[in-house]
């Protein structure tokens, strides 16, 4: 969807090549499923976080596009998202995606069996920081599996000190940066769905689902 994804398009547009993608491969959009939600997929746009819901809005040159792709099949659930500024870009967007993308990465290396949960957020937040953008606060990661979201229900992206879990072998998890130029907190916008950062704002997130193993997690998403 993002290779394909060009100005003039609309984000309608954009979702029902996702939708058929699902459908080819026997699958179902989760949030359609577990949500009701109003498309196959979530697109937002510049100053949409998440959660942007596929309409009339048409993608134009130099946006920053993500796209959150959920799926079911067999009764087992996935999730996965990328950003890409839809050429033109400029060095602060590039940044902003490079340092999203690298958060996700960093993160990842604290994903094995026995290591404290808030270590995502830490590298999360510290990523951040190097690059001088903020962590969108109440966005995170979560667990995934027989449902969309199931236990660990929520993993900031900044490091908690009150939170002791750990990781578990077996664990089935999502890594999903949020970072942004302006905003620490996402609001939502009257479609009951997007979440949106102040004026001007531009965000970026980056997600792979994956397995906790007492090494490398087993990564079973691809971008």
């Amino acid at each position: 969807m993002l290779d394909v994804a060009e100005p003039g398009m609309t984000t309608l547009e954009l979702d029902a090549l996702g939708g058929q993608l699902l459908e080819r491969h026997g699958a179902r959009s989760a949030p359609r499923l577990t949500y009701d939600f109003p498309g196959a997929t979530c697109i937002s746009i510049n100053e949409e976080a998440a959660h942007g819901v596929p309409g009339s809005r048409v993608i134009r040159a130099g946006d920053v596009l993500n796209v959150d792709v959920s799926a079911e099949l067999d009764g087992y659930f996935a999730d996965t998202g990328g950003t890409r500024v839809v050429p033109p870009s400029n060095p602060q967007k590039t940044r902003l995606c490079h340092a999203t993308r690298t958060a996700l990465t960093e993160a990842m290396k604290q994903a094995r069996a026995g290591q404290p949960i808030n270590g995502i957020g830490a590298a999360i937040q510290r990523t951040a920081k190097t690059y001088g953008f903020r962590v969108i606060e109440n966005l995170g990661s979560h667990g995934v599996g027989r449902a969309l979201h199931e236990a660990p229900e929520h993993i900031p992206g900044y490091f908690d000190p009150t939170d002791g879990r750990l990781l578990e072998e077996g664990m089935v998890i999502t890594i999903e940066p949020f970072l942004s130029t302006k905003s620490r907190v996402v609001t939502e916008t009257s479609d009951g769905w997007t979440l949106v950062g102040a004026r001007g704002n531009l965000s970026a997130q980056y997600e792979h689902t994956m397995i906790i193993t007492r090494g490398q997690p087993i990564v079973v998403t691809q971008h």
